[in-house]
């Protein structure tokens, strides 16, 4: 390698690394056109599919999104300084029917292939190298070289920049779980703690079994998924057919129901004009605050009048004989009026309660309501699952659509913020990531079946007298034992307890994190802070494991893309550097 050549580093060849290479072949021909770059992967698993897309998994999981939701390219609704370079959603890529909930391994293909249009879409003299390995720690002084140790390699690879594109990460057990574990090896009881159920050895759930499920969301559907077709079951309609090989799944959480479903109709007419009340004036506002923020106080009031307007907006345009007053009324009132005043507003201009957005009840639909009996909670669950699937299925609801842009719009401003915390982030999976409609019919066959069992809210776990039990305040008085638990979760993203060794190594080294365990990062570009608020020059982070996590590393088109405006910032703070590092060194 010649002396001006420069390197750059990538940890994680997933989807996020992806989309940083497609940048940085957008960028190049503006930004650098020195005598020559060397791109290094590092990752054991395929570059663009990463751990979660790879192809060796099983079949039956699927995407939560609709194949024309899920796009790697830019297009002119992203506000970015680099080119838009246009590009296929999967359905186009893949010719499959837009409305298709694609699975995983046919998402991994598609990773894969961007990743080689982004390759080859490099400027002559950028080259990318794989290494299939774990990256261990970085080193290097801070205006220096960097250098990047391998697993299994005695030498580093050397690099002018280093970027951590790491995506979900494993984690340590906290203390809750660390007890759990220790009392199920002492009673000889099964203990799955938080992970990605895709990689979690399932042989242990004995089929008729009773299990606990602590968890509602996408890793309870996966694991719903891989206990019963996974094991020889079937549908037939809305019937399921048991093979007798499924264990019995008692479910529940903190809102004690699952996620909503994924909405099954298209958008037309007028989109609300977002952002209204949370957009760049505010969040300067926010960040121009002497003593910083606090969320619930300064940023979610404005977020709750972000996601009202939507709401209304599509409403009063769409089915203004479902109101009383004019929007054009309407809309000035609500935008001079206090959250008080805003019910009162909303109360006598919508008269339908089933119109109106309540997100308080949204977060906790169980909320002060009890049942007799289990097998009556059974049938209220049921009957509020095919409300929601009916509801998220039907037109005329549509402003729950406008929720979702708003949603989008919203988390495309907090970005800039960083630091929000993870309720946020819970409360938009919950509202806009939730399963495909099929996925909770699914449910609704197995729950009639008795293969699935409805627990209820704030999910209580006791391991006492050799077994685990479960109780909720939804059925009071009642308590289900078993002799497995499964955390049907994520591993949370803490840099404190994850066990990538790398992130632990720049922790120690001086990384800092949020109070949430999130690491710190310069909101502009991703470049590491360290305990002064000091960017390292050299050392930049993008995904979940950071304090300005997106949605996700795809988006669906024409949604702004928060993920592709991080990528572009941070493509061309690496170009700029190395482009400058390469002029210093031909003086």
């Amino acid at each position: 390698m010649s002396a001006t050549r420069r390197t750059l580093v990538i940890v994680g060849a997933g989807p996020r690394g992806t989309g940083l290479i497609e940048r940085i072949a957008a960028n190049a021909p503006e930004l650098y056109d020195s005598s020559g770059l060397d791109i290094h992967l590092v990752d054991p698993h395929p570059p663009g599919a990463g751990r979660i897309w790879r192809a060796a998994q099983s079949p039956l999981l699927w995407m939560n999104s609709h194949a024309e939701d899920v796009t790697m390219f830019t297009d002119e609704t992203v506000v970015m300084e680099g080119p838009v370079r246009p590009g296929p959603t999967l359905h186009e890529w893949a010719e499959i029917d837009g409305s298709t909930f694609a699975d995983r391994q046919l998402q991994g293909s598609y990773l894969r292939w961007v990743h080689e249009q982004a390759v080859a879409a490099l400027p002559p003299g950028v080259t990318v190298h794989h290494h299939p390995q774990r990256a261990l720690r970085v080193s290097g002084p801070r205006e220096g070289r960097q250098q990047v140790w391998l697993e299994g390699r005695p030498r580093p690879l050397l690099a002018d920049l280093v970027v951590l594109a790491l995506g979900h990460l494993d984690a340590e057990l906290d203390e809750d779980q660390r007890e759990l574990a220790a009392y199920a090896r002492e009673h000889d009881l099964v203990h799955l703690p938080p992970d990605f159920t895709a990689d979690s050895d399932l042989s242990a759930l004995a089929p008729g079994e009773p299990v606990l499920v602590r968890g509602f969301g996408l890793a309870f559907v996966d694991l719903m998924v891989l206990l019963t077709e996974g094991r020889g079951g079937r549908y037939d309609g809305d019937t399921y057919v048991p093979s007798g090989q499924e264990p019995v799944l008692y479910v529940g959480s903190r809102r004690g129901v699952p996620y909503h479903s994924k909405i099954g109709y298209e958008w037309s007419g007028e989109r609300p004009p977002l952002p209204r009340f949370f957009g760049p004036a505010e969040v300067d506002a926010i960040l121009a605050r002497p003593d910083g923020f606090d969320f619930r106080r300064d940023v979610w009031p404005l977020i709750e009048k972000e996601l009202g307007f939507a709401h209304y907006h599509r409403l009063f345009g769409v089915h203004p004989e479902r109101t009383s007053i004019a929007w054009t009324d309407f809309e000035e009132k609500y935008a001079a009026c206090e959250p008080a005043e805003r019910e009162i507003l909303v109360a006598s201009a919508v008269p339908d309660p089933a119109d109106r957005l309540d997100l308080a009840a949204l977060d906790h639909p169980l909320a002060g309501v009890t049942y007799a009996s289990q097998e009556e909670f059974q049938d209220g669950l049921r009957a509020y699952v095919e409300v929601d699937l009916s509801r998220r299925h039907d037109p005329s609801n549509s402003p729950d659509l406008a929720v979702f842009l708003g949603l989008l719009s919203v988390y495309g401003q907090l970005i800039r913020l960083g630091g929000v915390g993870p309720w946020w982030h819970g409360f938009f999976s919950y509202l806009a990531s939730g399963p495909p409609g099929p996925r909770l019919r699914q449910l609704l066959a197995l729950s009639r079946a008795g293969i699935v069992r409805f627990v209820g809210a704030d999910m209580a776990v006791a391991a006492e007298d050799g077994v685990f039990r479960a109780s909720s305040a939804t059925v009071p008085g009642v308590t289900v034992e078993a002799r497995a638990l499964v955390e049907a979760r994520l591993p949370e993203p803490t840099v404190g307890r994850t066990v990538d060794p790398l992130l632990r190594d720049l922790h120690a080294d001086g990384a800092v994190e949020t109070p949430e365990g999130l690491l710190r990062v310069d909101r502009t570009d991703g470049r590491l802070l360290d305990r002064a608020g000091q960017p390292h020059p050299r050392r930049f982070a993008l995904g979940p494991y950071t304090d300005v996590r997106t949605p996700g590393a795809f988006t669906r088109p024409r949604t702004g893309g928060p993920a592709f405006r991080q990528n572009d910032a941070t493509a061309r703070a690496l170009l700029v550097f190395l482009r400058d590092l390469a002029c210093r060194a031909s003086v």
